[in-house]
């Protein structure tokens, strides 16, 4: 069951954890690339076509509160939504690497950001500062990848991820949709449909960041697992997906406290339709509540991906 893996990995700012001085969790709290872009049918990629797989995703993400290190509601005034609109295209080729179909992409999207913050100290105001723009993100590069299918109902593929830093950046405002600095993802992803229809898909996904070079701040590894379980009935699968998040070093930066790495988990209903003789383009749909966070934002996000090969 083709999916669009590794689409719009920077497709939506999830979160935006602290501007406070109490929370160093990435720069400015905000994760590198977006969670919740896999969940069904993420082992499997596009069929080798003569055009390649077009794709876009819409997502919106909305958040009210910020996580201290304990879980807790760090008493700031705060309010972000971010909707994010991406294209994707992957090209799979019939040209074989390890036993592999070898394939590669590009995904490029926009965020449209209105972002509050608030800082209180001693009951009163000490900080505020809000934005609204519409802007393109950085671009992202998947010069490989590689897709096996070694069993029926089995999918696996490998890919690497560069974001190149081409998004709108400003140090001084509160949100950019660009990260000005470069980042590499190594990715696995992996499907098994058992001969009932049930299905469980997993993304495996590190993030290592370069240094930004206007504020001297290198934002820590990052680590994310996305996942769906879900049951196939015709061209439909229903279920349950979320992702796992979190921060595996402290970031670097000139007299930064280390320390306060984030980390969330995310759960809710997952809904895909995929019929190649139908004629249709492949949908997915989810829901995804955060919970258990530490030191960022903790919110939803709704998000539809639309993808057909040609």
């Amino acid at each position: 069951m083709p999916s669009l893996p590794g689409m719009l990995t920077r497709a939506a700012v999830l979160s935006l954890a602290a501007l406070a001085a109490t929370t160093h969790a990435t720069e400015k709290g905000m994760p590198t690339t977006a969670a919740g872009v896999q969940d069904f049918g993420a082992g499997f990629m596009p069929p080798s076509t003569p055009i390649g797989t077009i794709g876009m995703r819409f997502s919106d993400y909305q958040a009210r509160v910020i996580k201290d290190s304990h879980g807790r509601d760090d008493g700031n005034d705060f309010n972000i939504n971010v909707l994010a609109i991406g294209l994707a295209y992957l090209r799979m080729t019939d040209q074989q690497l390890f036993g592999a179909r070898y394939g590669f992409g590009a995904v490029s999207v926009f965020f449209r950001m209105d972002a509050d913050l608030g800082i209180n100290a001693g009951g009163q105001r000490v900080f505020s500062d809000s934005a609204e723009l519409f802007r393109p993100a950085d671009l992202q590069l998947i010069p490989l990848i590689l897709a096996w299918e070694p069993a029926p109902g089995v999918g696996i593929n490998t890919q690497l991820s560069i974001q190149a830093p081409t998004g709108d950046y400003d140090k001084n405002r509160l949100v950019s949709p660009g990260t000005n600095h470069w980042t590499v993802s190594p990715i696995f992803n992996a499907s098994y449909i058992s001969p009932s229809g049930l299905e469980l898909s997993s993304s495996f996904q590190v993030d290592i960041n370069a240094r930004n070079s206007a504020t001297d701040y290198r934002s820590g590894v990052e680590y994310r697992h996305e996942f769906a379980v879900g049951q196939h009935v015709g061209p439909w699968t229903a279920g349950l997906g979320g992702y796992y998040y979190r921060q595996l070093s402290d970031d670097d930066a000139p007299g930064l406290t280390r320390g306060n790495r984030a980390r969330t988990l995310a759960l809710g209903p997952a809904l895909s339709y995929f019929d190649p003789a139908s004629g249709l383009p492949a949908i997915w749909l989810h829901a995804y509540k955060e919970f258990e966070t530490r030191n960022r934002a903790e919110g939803y996000t709704v998000a539809l991906k639309i993808g057909a090969s040609f």
